[in-house]
């Protein structure tokens, strides 16, 4: 079994109730990626909804998850239909909700897009050989999700306010060689160092404050290619966006993220 299956293990307790434990490999710096969090949120609400894929969801982080703990993700149904079913999921911790999500779950495609689809152009990157690996140093935080996820940045928004803009891109994949599928796109929407790296240098940790991704298609195996950006920061707050296509350019995810900015 792969890391990112092994590392999500999920028991029932009563209808609703679902136990796991956070791996601390799944972190940045002390606290679990919020990615990684969503993904095991995902599979106890996916357990209980008749659809197969998650298609819409908006995640809200209350308070940092704490690595090496068990949690309790409690799930409710809201609706199920012929086409789609939507619940909710809390994910708690010592009695405190980490993590609120409510989903939409359907079918998505997995052939490619036709001709009369209309999606963004994949962002133009060198090939992942000739990009560079995520580095906590540069980054300013340790990095114990590196062991876990293999990403490759665009070697001009590789650096500390290199980019001179709030954007970051490169590829991404499991360092196991797991194949992607809908619940690892929602932890890769959060798994990029955050866009404003590339403006104002080594920032540290920024938390997700609210995370919405909306899941366009299945993807293919191989490298997933990450584009993000913001041009909106408010004081401490900023709004990023940005997609994931798979290896064969077509978008699999488009993501809208706020969070926050602390300074290292």
């Amino acid at each position: 079994m792969s890391h990112f299956h092994a590392e999500r293990p999920l028991s029932p307790v009563a209808p609703g109730h679902w136990v796991s434990q956070v791996s601390p490999r799944w972190s940045i710096g002390a606290n679990p990626n919020g990615g990684y969090l969503l993904a095991l949120a995902l599979k106890a609400l996916g357990a209980e909804l008749p659809q197969p894929h998650p298609v819409s969801i908006a995640a809200h982080y209350l308070r940092p998850g704490e690595g090496a703990a068990p949690c309790d993700c409690f799930v409710e149904v809201l609706k199920t239909g012929k086409q789609f079913a939507t619940g909710q999921v809390r994910l708690v911790q010592e009695g405190k909700t980490r993590l609120a999500v409510l989903a939409t779950y359907g079918t998505l495609p997995t052939e490619a897009p036709g001709t009369s689809d209309r999606q963004p152009d994949a962002p133009a990157l060198p090939a992942p050989e000739l990009c560079m690996d995520r580095d906590s140093a540069l980054q300013g935080v340790t990095l114990p999700i590196a062991e876990r996820l293999d990403v490759r940045l665009n070697p001009a928004q590789a650096a500390p306010g290199q980019a001179g803009d709030a954007a970051i891109s490169g590829w991404i994949r499991f360092r196991d060689g797991t194949p992607p599928d809908p619940e690892a796109l929602a932890l890769f929407c959060d798994a990029f160092p955050p866009s404003v790296f590339g403006l104002l240098g080594a920032v540290g940790w920024v938390p997700t404050v609210s995370l919405n991704v909306e899941l366009r298609r299945c993807p293919t195996p191989g490298w997933i290619a990450g584009a993000f950006s913001s041009g909106d920061q408010q004081g401490d707050r900023m709004l990023e966006t940005g997609g994931l296509w798979d290896s064969r350019g077509a978008l699999v995810a488009s993501v809208r993220q706020l969070g926050l900015v602390r300074r290292a």
